[in-house]
């Protein structure tokens, strides 16, 4: 049996912070102690001067994505190499199939996409994109494969989204089944006919995304779900959180006893929207959903963050080039990739350029340096928030999201002397363009493991490709 010692480092839990020795005999966590003794033929890491992380979870990731027209640009080869360079072992990813697709087919098609792939561990978010008494009949066979989440999309009209009388009918098979419904939250109306006003009035660039889904529209999509949500006692969690008006929403509704979780990604804590309004369309790059906000947000985001009112911090990872793919939204008629507007000489707009920033990579760094170094969370509240709080809430702990005997050797050995910057020309993600360019970072993994196997050893993947596996889970949430 393999065996890994990890000696002399400052183990890092949600709960504490402590010297000790970790002891990895196969794919779990043996022993956790001071002064272990080293067992014949162990690999012996020295992790004097370093934090040990249990293994990150990003609980908000797209990989394979059919999207606005076009195709996320990350394979599970590349976002899970990426991942594990930036400290996240286990993705749960959204898997979002049409309205009319078969979502029996659509979640087989998802894990296909992974499976001898992955060198990570992985899971899935099951989109609801229509319910009707076939849809919720392949449902239940989903949650026995072994997903306790679906996704619920109150945006893209005509698309992902459902209606009220979907959302009612999914929260309550939800709730039977004891499964938590993650939410994006909008209000698909609204920003509809927002967008047709913008785009009327010529208001075509990038620029103009944020305004055409203020944060009164998120904050009423949360509002809606709530109501929703209390009125079937289903358990909801709300992804990518931008605003203050939203956090207040979903934390009024706790306040009644409503079962709700709150995450927010890590665009939204280190960028603002100026980036969105960069000139010569250069601001695609930085265009999601809901759109980064107002640096004045951000506060109010690391305090949530820091009190507990916001309870994880994901990335929405949605990879998209530049050059050939955000440029489908170009206003330009001669630069628009959209063959139908070009030829008809018009110019395209916002509305069309693909929505996603891609982040797996760098979530758990800029957490450590503008969280962490700047005195906004300590390292406990980072675990909290970008491993152990995920693993509570979709039914992954203690197996994963813990240093404890008998939980999986996911371990993140950080250096906190490190000193860089993120670019493009080093990152692992398949993009042409990285939407944290030049951003200097304190502090890196300078080792990380899965379930035993070291994956890195100072930012280079070193690990085995296609060895994640799928992690079932059973629901919790009844």
């Amino acid at each position: 049996m393999k065996r890994l010692l990890i000696k002399n480092g400052t183990v890092v839990t949600a709960e504490r912070e402590f010297n000790a020795d970790v002891l990895c005999e196969g794919e779990t966590i043996a022993a956790v102690g001071e002064k272990l003794d080293t067992p014949e033929g162990a690999e012996v890491i020295d992790a004097t001067g370093k934090y040990v992380f249990p293994g990150f979870i990003d609980p908000h990731v797209h990989i394979y994505l059919p999207f606005m027209g076009t195709y996320a640009k990350d394979t599970y080869a590349t976002a899970s190499r990426a991942a594990l360079v930036g400290g996240t072992t286990t993705l749960i990813e959204m898997c979002c199939p049409g309205c009319d697709d078969d979502p029996l087919e659509a979640f087989e098609l998802w894990k296909s996409k992974a499976e001898g792939i992955s060198a990570c561990d992985y899971t899935f978010h099951m989109g609801v994109t229509r319910f009707d008494a076939e849809a919720a009949e392949k449902l239940k066979q989903i949650v026995e494969a072994g997903v306790a989440s679906f996704k619920v999309f109150l945006a893209y009209k005509g698309a992902f989204g459902i209606n009220d009388e979907e959302l009612y009918e999914t929260l309550k098979l939800a709730k039977e089944l004891g499964v938590i419904v993650t939410a994006h939250c909008e209000n698909a109306e609204l920003v509809a006919k927002l967008q047709a006003q913008l785009v009327s009035e010529g208001k075509t660039g990038p620029e103009w995304h944020e305004p055409s889904r203020p944060v009164r529209v998120e904050a009423e999509g949360c509002h809606h779900l709530m109501t929703f949500a209390e009125q079937t006692g289903a358990h909801v969690y709300v992804v990518h959180t931008s605003c203050k008006d939203a956090v207040d929403v979903i934390a009024d509704a706790k306040g009644r006893g409503v079962q709700a979780w709150i995450e927010t990604v890590i665009p939204y804590l280190v960028l603002d929207k100026s980036y969105a309004e960069r000139p010569d369309f250069e601001g695609a790059k930085w265009v999601m959903s809901p759109p980064i906000r107002d640096k004045a947000h951000q506060p109010v985001l690391w305090q949530g963050l820091a009190e507990g009112t916001i309870d994880t911090v994901g990335t929405d990872h949605a990879p998209f080039d530049f050059k050939t793919q955000k440029h489908m939204g170009h206003p330009d008629p001669a630069k628009a990739l959209n063959a139908d507007f070009s030829l008809r000489g018009e110019g395209a707009n916002f509305t069309l350029i693909p929505n996603g920033i891609p982040s797996v990579e760098e979530r758990v760094n800029l957490l450590y340096t503008y969280g962490v170094k700047a005195g906004k969370i300590d390292l406990r509240t980072l675990v909290k928030v970008a491993s152990t709080q995920a693993a509570k809430i979709f039914g992954l702990y203690p197996r994963k999201g813990e240093i404890a005997p008998g939980s999986d050797a996911d371990l993140v050995i950080y250096d906190p002397d490190y000193r860089g910057k993120i670019s493009v020309e080093t990152q692992q993600m398949d993009t042409d363009y990285s939407g944290f360019e030049g951003v200097q970072i304190e502090g890196r993994p300078s080792v990380v493991t899965v379930r035993g196997e070291v994956a890195v050893r100072d930012g280079e993947f070193v690990g085995t490709m296609g060895r994640g596996q799928f992690l079932a889970r059973r629901p919790t949430h009844f």
